[in-house]
């Protein structure tokens, strides 16, 4: 459902992304991790089709981001980093807007405007203004907002910043139950994020795909060296970069 093959992209003579390849099928969740820097907004921004590839192809549920992006939107649910919300609306009926936005009404739309208040959370702030909620809501009314028309394919990008511990168990919860005939592929810089939610982890430093593995396979080489599965992790980015970053755990 997400098929990215040999992407590149440079900013002048910066390599952002350097042909970057991998496949995510439905059914699963996969963690994206790689420090600051490391190229993931910018493989994800193009995934989105907010940025085109410089070269290198990117299909969305069988859509090609160059020549169907129409299509890939409606079939992506994206949450970017710093999301944008309407300050002034309230969260109930910026929720309607957005899913009005995407074609929705009726009964599917009040049906995906409950599933999404319940699913995220938001019973207690769903008649606030936006602007008067706290940093951890505003998080979750954009993860709402990017799964109000039900997509097959959901990118997420740092979702959990600014959720506290409680917030962010809740959260796995939630996205663990999405992933029934959908792609998911889940972004941070912070290892135990990762990996306390996807079964397969993707790890970029400086533009490069350094590894591709599931995260059973890491717990297993961490436990029979009887390490700490970041050391593991922090091996792998040593061995196969020069590593100036250090991935955080």
């Amino acid at each position: 459902m997400i098929d990215v093959d040999n992407v590149t992209k440079r900013y002048g003579p910066t390599l952002a992304v350097d042909a970057v390849s991998f496949h995510i099928g439905a059914g699963e969740i996969v963690g994206f991790l790689g420090p600051n820097g490391a190229g993931k907004s910018t493989l994800l921004k193009m995934i989105s089709t907010w940025m085109e590839p410089d070269s290198g192809s990117i299909r969305i549920a069988g859509h090609d981001t160059r020549t169907a992006a129409l299509s890939v939107r409606r079939a992506l649910g994206y949450l970017p980093e710093h999301n944008a919300l309407y300050d002034g609306m309230r969260v109930e009926r910026f929720l309607e807007f957005v899913g009005r936005a995407r074609g929705l009404s009726g009964a599917t739309l009040r049906e995906r405007m409950a599933w999404c208040i319940q699913g995220c959370r938001l019973e207690a702030v769903v008649h606030k203004r936006v602007q008067q909620c706290s940093k951890g809501y505003r998080q979750r009314i954009g993860v709402a907002a990017s799964l109000i028309h039900d997509p097959p394919v959901i990118v997420l990008d740092e979702p959990t910043h600014g959720l506290d511990p409680i917030q962010v168990v809740a959260f796995r919860n939630f996205i663990q139950g999405l992933r029934k005939n959908r792609a998911i592929l889940f972004s941070s810089h912070i290892l135990s994020e990762v990996v306390g939610i996807s079964e397969r982890l993707l790890i970029i430093q400086h533009g490069r795909l350094l590894a591709d593995v599931k995260v059973e396979e890491l717990r297993r080489q961490a436990a029979a060296r009887g390490e700490e599965l970041e050391n593991v992790v922090l091996e792998i980015v040593r061995r196969k970069a020069p590593a100036r970053d250090e991935v955080s755990a």
